[in-house]
């Protein structure tokens, strides 16, 4: 063998080695930045960045339904617009207020998410005035039996007004002064804000934690049936008595 044909052999050597290595350290690096990317997703949903406990939901004013001792919370991002949400209201949460709420085992929030169409905002912002009356479950009942075509005027500022003057003991000077002026608007954009940090940019989506700390969070998207919701809901519940 030539000096000429061993100097060939150990170039060609020295470069696949050299290939090799730069593909495995390539692989590896992708797959550690992988790994922080999920990572990220992860600390996402921490509870001491965004908490989620009842106490500290309820005190910034987001409407809820339950008792203030319930174990278990679950927090909806919903629009008024979207035909999922009005799905989860009319078929689901019928049966979780059965069976947990009215029980005292959850609670259940609701979080502003209008992101289906132009109207949406106005929706939400008439939403949230009623709930300075204590009539924000009946209006929010009300805009889902009426839901129609998306952006179709169904929740226009003229019949926004008219589904309130059809909630019994509502003070309409009161919820017209309170809508008028956009008085809730930061409110909702902050719980749009909210919901994109937890990757949520399409509704319905339920985050469901301890109540007491806002710890443990899982996440439940889409307007999924029951059962699904009692799997989370039982799971926790028996972790709590552990």
């Amino acid at each position: 063998m030539t000096v000429s044909l061993v100097s060939s052999i150990a170039i060609l050597t020295v470069l696949a080695f050299g290939t090799l290595s730069f593909s495995f350290h390539f692989i590896w690096s992708f797959f550690e930045h992988s790994m922080l990317l999920l990572a990220q997703t992860d600390d996402s949903l921490d509870p001491s960045t965004f908490p989620f406990s009842l106490s500290t939901l309820i005190k910034q004013g987001s409407p809820y339904l339950g008792n203030l001792s319930a174990p278990i919370t679950i927090i909806d991002f919903s629009d008024f617009q979207c035909h999922l949400c009005a799905r989860f209201v009319k078929n689901t949460e019928p049966l979780i207020n059965e069976t947990y709420i009215q029980t005292g085992q959850a609670a259940l929030v609701f979080k502003h998410l209008p992101n289906r169409g132009f109207d949406s905002m106005g929706a939400h912002l008439a939403a949230q005035c009623t709930n300075d009356q204590g009539k924000f479950w009946q209006f929010y009942n009300l805009l889902y039996e009426n839901q129609q075509g998306i952006d179709t005027g169904w929740v226009n500022e003229e019949n926004l007004k008219k589904f309130a003057s059809q909630i019994p003991g509502l003070e309409m000077g009161q919820f017209n002064s309170c809508f008028n002026s956009q008085k809730y608007r930061e409110f909702i954009d902050n719980d749009v804000k909210l919901a994109n940090s937890q990757g949520f940019f399409d509704t319905p989506n339920f985050i469901v934690v301890n109540s007491v700390d806002g710890s443990d969070p899982e996440i439940i998207r889409g307007a999924q049936p029951f059962p699904a919701f009692q799997s989370v809901i039982e799971k926790k519940l028996g972790e709590l008595k552990k």
